[in-house]
């Protein structure tokens, strides 16, 4: 589990196919505490860290995970929000994650709105209506509030601090993002199916 909290910014070092995409990722981690089989949450997607070293990690990555993510965009050299696991006793200063993400979404607006960005996604439509006014939303691993939602598309504003310590600083139109709804929404809409 994690919180959306981003604690640093990674960099995808280096990609090999075989049978699984394996990637190895640099980071600023003390990796003498990540363990073997540690989870850690790359751009929201929950991975298993299978190998480490000084200041990196690798990571081997399912068919199935690809497919359902942008990480079939991750070239050598692309910037990653990361997240290590929420540990009991830890400040949850987001909201609850898993890090299963549910699909992709597309940024389709961006505006200046103060010192903030106004930023508009378009989510699947079969995940659209998921996503609420002030309900929250993970969004290549960042925990962010819904502003407003019009049909599949729904925007956020995203303050200085999160685009200066996250990859949203270079974010841009037509950019693919994973998308995880929040879980209490999933199980409210799975609820009223059974009651229909």
């Amino acid at each position: 589990m994690f919180t959306g909290i981003i604690t640093d910014l990674g960099e995808v070092r280096a990609l090999e196919q075989a049978g699984d995409l394996r990637a190895r990722i640099g980071c600023h981690y003390a990796m003498e505490g990540v363990d073997l089989g540690a989870s850690i949450a790359c751009n929201g997607v929950c991975l298993t860290v299978i190998e480490t070293g000084a200041d990196w990690f690798d990571v081997q990555i399912s068919a199935e995970s690809v497919s359902k993510t942008n990480i079939g965009g991750w070239a050598v050299g692309s910037a990653l929000n990361l997240e290590r696991a929420l540990k009991v006793g830890d400040e949850l200063g987001g909201h609850i994650v898993s890090g299963h993400v549910d699909g992709v979404a597309e940024i389709v607006g961006l505006r200046e709105e103060g010192a903030s960005t106004r930023f508009t996604f378009r989510a699947p439509e079969a995940l659209a209506r998921y996503i609420a006014p002030k309900g929250s939303v993970a969004l290549n691993g960042t925990s962010l509030t819904v502003n407003e939602v019009s049909g599949c598309d729904f925007g956020v504003n995203i303050i200085p601090h999160t685009k200066a310590v996250t990859t949203w600083g270079t974010a841009a139109l037509g950019d693919r993002v994973n998308l995880e709804i929040d879980t209490l929404a999933r199980y409210v809409a799975r609820l009223q199916e059974w009651k229909a």
